[in-house]
């Protein structure tokens, strides 16, 4: 199975479209694109009546702009000449701007058209649906008329029509508005009016209807109501628009856990889900763990479980990457927990972060629009976490950054010291000559020679050299390598030695091991470690060369050198990894030291530490080197 390659808003069937309070476009999904005639990499960013001129005549910028304005919803309905089409446009405010849905009415808009033409009280059997006379007297009402009123059709018929205003609980003011809509309807002002009020049905609850007048063609009745209870609907409408502005709240912030809390609680008080719980996925160990919830489902288990790979629905519909609503559990096979309390489940991924859970204690307790509920919000939960990844990466970079910089600040003043205190020595020198270059006065002088024994000045030009090599190295990118092939331990160590000041004795290899590494660097590496402990010994040194992480606990692969040298004291440890001029350093130095080794290492990806030996000296271990193996 495959994780989903497309934003659940480029799954709808609707086109949508997000602007910004300078009306420009910030997202386009498909469907927008198809109907736009324009890719989303053409739109992003510019002005929706500059790319679309003739919008301006019509219904969308006075719709948007009350919107905006006055940060209330607002829906109407525009016909493409081009396509053939009419639309529905939905336009939900936010403080950053707009999210625009357009759905394709065509189809209801002919119904309607032939309905109200031809049999307007047959436009939806499920709705209640009264005719009127000229004296505004009820003429018929049909069955879902009773049902959703709770009044026989007997204490109707013949009563004027405020006799179901008064059952129905209408406020007076909303009472006026359906007696205007009614009369334009009879005078032919109007071919239709749709009043939204809210009402009481049979059960005594508040719920809110549309009441659509329209004209019919009848010996006694000149108008019909079809009344239709949007309540679902408009709280539908109302989460959509609360979750849009939860997408706010989750990408003001840059910690996962907290992203994952408002999400969490975001569906326990807007969907009324009150067990809920959102998994991440632990990129390291591989498994999926809890990193939020709700009470009620801390309530119901007194913690939520971690999932391993394989373990349960959510880790199946986690790799599947497709939200799944569960009705009943009693009848899925090999569910995770087979004497859970949860009837009813939805699990949705959070793209490749994780995944989102809410159960219910009944069956079938969620349908459809709770699925769209959740996709939507998994969707705005992914987007910031993902967001919070990049934010994440870059704080990270840039502090390595930082401290490459100290770092390279760092052995700038190192090069600049070592190599003055080796060029003042054969400037000091030729400073004394003294007599011996020459006299005063024509006196005759023997033939000056050069202070310095040819050696000395030959190791003094080794040593700047030596200086200029190692920062060379350092300076390198330490996040890159290059080719990595398959090497010797014990090859490796004899070309270092070769390079280095110690002798081929000097070092004892406790047991034979392959690696893969950049060769050279590899190299490069041994040997600055060897005339490390060269500088710190006042005689022969030895180096005790083993591998680690072999053993059942250890924490990963590596290999270390112990020497026999003076020991770094254990205050020095982290000082000697970072390059320093600090004049009270009592630890040998030699060029760069550890630093270049540490470089080195971490180009590799490994890690290094300094320890002291059980007998003393100082034992370095290279560890994370997952590609060693002993040899043989």
């Amino acid at each position: 199975m495959t994780l989903p390659s497309v934003p659940i808003v480029d799954r709808v069937t609707d086109a949508f479209f997000a602007l910004d309070t300078d009306f420009r476009f910030t997202y386009v999904n498909e469907r927008a694109e198809t109907l736009l005639k324009r890719s989303r990499e053409e739109l992003i960013g510019r002005v929706m009546w500059d790319e679309f001129p003739q919008t301006v005549e019509t219904q969308f910028p006075d719709g948007f702009h009350r919107a905006m304005d006055e940060q209330v919803p607002v829906s109407f309905e525009i016909y493409h000449a081009q396509l053939e089409t009419w639309f529905e446009a939905r336009a939900y405010p936010s403080e950053s701007g707009l999210s625009v849905y357009m759905r394709d009415v065509t189809d209801r808009k002919v119904q309607e058209t032939t309905l109200a033409q031809h049999a307007a009280v047959v436009e939806a059997v499920n709705d209640a649906v009264v005719t009127l006379d000229r004296t505004r007297e009820i003429v018929t009402v049909n069955d879902a008329t009773e049902t959703a009123f709770g009044i026989d059709r007997s204490e109707l018929v013949g009563e004027h029509v405020e006799r179901l205003i008064d059952r129905a609980g209408i406020a007076a003011e909303d009472a006026v508005e359906i007696g205007r809509a009614i009369t334009d309807i009879d005078i032919g002002s109007a071919v239709e009016r749709t009043v939204e009020v809210p009402f009481t049905d049979a059960d005594g609850v508040d719920r809110i209807g549309e009441f659509r007048f329209v004209p019919i063609e009848d010996d006694v009745a000149t108008v019909a109501a079809v009344i239709r209870d949007v309540t679902d609907r408009r709280e539908y409408e109302r989460v959509v628009t609360s979750l849009h502005e939860v997408t706010r709240w989750l990408l003001e912030s840059d910690d996962p856990e907290e992203i994952c809390a408002i999400a969490v609680h975001s569906g326990s008080d807007l969907l009324e889900l009150p067990i809920s719980g959102v998994w991440l996925l632990e990129e390291e160990k591989g498994y999926l763990e809890p990193v939020a919830g709700t009470a009620g489902a801390h309530d119901e288990f007194g913690g939520l479980p971690r999932f391993n790979p394989g373990e349960g629905l959510v880790w199946d519909v986690f790799e599947s990457g497709d939200v799944e609503r569960f009705d009943d559990l009693r009848e899925v096979e090999d569910i995770y927990n087979p004497d859970t309390p949860i009837r009813s489940e939805i699990i949705a991924p959070i793209g490749t972060h994780g995944v989102l859970m809410t159960g219910s204690l009944e069956p079938h307790r969620f349908d459809e629009t709770d699925v769209d509920l959740i996709s939507t919000l998994v969707e705005n939960t992914r987007a910031a976490l993902d967001r919070a990844d990049r934010e994440q990466v870059l704080r990270e970079r840039t502090a390595e950054l930082e401290r490459q910089t100290e770092r390279l600040e760092s052995v700038a003043n190192v090069l600049s010291s070592d190599l003055k205190a080796q060029l003042s020595a054969v400037a000091d020198a030729l400073e004394s000559d003294g007599a011996g270059a020459g006299g005063d006065g024509g006196e005759t002088h023997e033939e000056w020679e050069f202070p310095l024994a040819e050696n000395s000045v030959e190791a003094t030009l080794d040593r700047a050299e030596g200086l200029v090599d190692d920062i060379r190295e350092f300076a390198r990118n330490a996040s890159t390598v290059g080719t990595r092939s398959r090497i010797s331990l014990e090859s490796a160590i004899d070309e270092a030695l070769e390079r280095s000041r110690l002798d081929y004795d000097s070092v004892v290899i406790e047991e034979p091991a392959t690696l893969r590494a950049d060769a050279d660097r590899f190299v490069h590496l041994l040997e600055t470690a060897f005339d490390d402990a060269a500088a710190r010994a006042d005689s022969e040194v030895t180096i005790q060369v083993g591998l680690v992480g072999f053993e059942n606990g250890e924490r990963s692969r590596g290999f270390f050198l112990l020497d026999d040298a003076a020991e770094i004291p254990p205050a020095a440890h982290e000082r000697v990894l970072d390059p320093t001029t600090d004049p009270d350093d009592e630890v040998a130095t030699d060029g760069l030291g550890l630093a270049l080794v540490r470089a080195i290492a971490e180009a590799h990806d490994w890690e290094l530490s300094v320890d002291n030996g059980e007998n003393g000296g100082t034992r370095l271990e290279v560890r994370d080197v997952t590609t060693l193996e002993r040899d043989g």
